[in-house]
């Protein structure tokens, strides 16, 4: 494989999941973590992506003040966000989790909407203070830098105190054999605790993101209850979904 697709493949992973790690695109590239290291390092100079430890993040990632460009597919995220505010009830508890899907969903609330959202995320929360009639609680504890989500014993304790109507669960990747998967286990561990503690979980996810998988799992694919993407509800990348009772919009 050329540099230039190599480092094409490496800025498509970033930009679909997010956050990627360093032995996984060697793994996936089958060359060696030197090699991505030093791609990454020139896509960081280039201004393509973040060089963070251990791997790299989208630009968008981390930011809840930006322009579209700034966002891997805003349009289809902005889409999944108009269907996903549809299931926020009136006077609701909500628990939403971080990610750019996420923050359009911040963003797209319906102005008259009153609720309560906990989030662990800054980002989603600086978002969320901007509409007038939601209460914003921030879940605090060790805030990771590149994520800007909050992680640890005291975010779980705080989690477990609460008891959600309905939580948005964004992924790095889903598929139907391992469910929803994160490479940071921290996070998988945050998550798992906002699951624990909502009546109905909501997934909003790209259609790339489907069929892909991550070193963890935040759960199996049977835990989700409805699932949220830019495509027809009928198309048939989305019928191995369908046939897990899901329900899909």
């Amino acid at each position: 494989m050329l540099k230039e697709e190599r480092q094409q493949f490496i800025l498509n992973e970033t930009r679909i999941h997010n956050k990627v790690l360093l032995g996984d695109l060697a793994e996936q590239l089958n060359v060696s973590i030197d090699t991505v290291r030093r791609d990454v390092k020139e896509l960081d100079q280039l201004k393509k992506l973040k060089k963070v430890h251990g791997g790299a993040i989208s630009n968008g990632f981390n930011i809840y003040t930006y322009t579209e460009t700034d966002i891997f597919s805003h349009e289809e995220k902005a889409f999944i966000a108009k269907k996903s505010v549809s299931l926020i009830p009136n006077n609701g508890i909500v628990l939403i989790s971080g990610g750019t899907t996420n923050l359009e969903i911040a963003r797209h609330l319906p102005v008259n909407l009153k609720a309560t959202f906990f989030t662990p995320s800054l980002p989603v929360a600086m978002q969320l203070m901007t509409h007038e009639h939601i209460e914003v609680l921030f879940i605090g504890g060790r805030l990771l830098k590149d994520s800007q989500l909050a992680v640890g014993p005291s975010t779980i304790r705080f989690i477990q105190e609460i008891r959600a109507d309905v939580c948005f669960m964004t992924t790095n990747s889903i598929d139907e054999a391992n469910g929803m998967t994160d490479s940071d286990w921290d996070i998988v561990q945050m998550k798992k605790a906002m699951l624990k503690s909502s009546k109905k979980i909501v997934a909003p996810v790209i259609s790339e993101k489907l069929g892909s998988s991550q070193r963890y799992q935040t759960c199996t694919i049977n835990e989700v209850d409805v699932l949220v993407t830019e495509l027809d509800p009928f198309s048939s990348k989305l019928e191995g979904y369908r046939r897990q009772n899901i329900e899909i919009i």
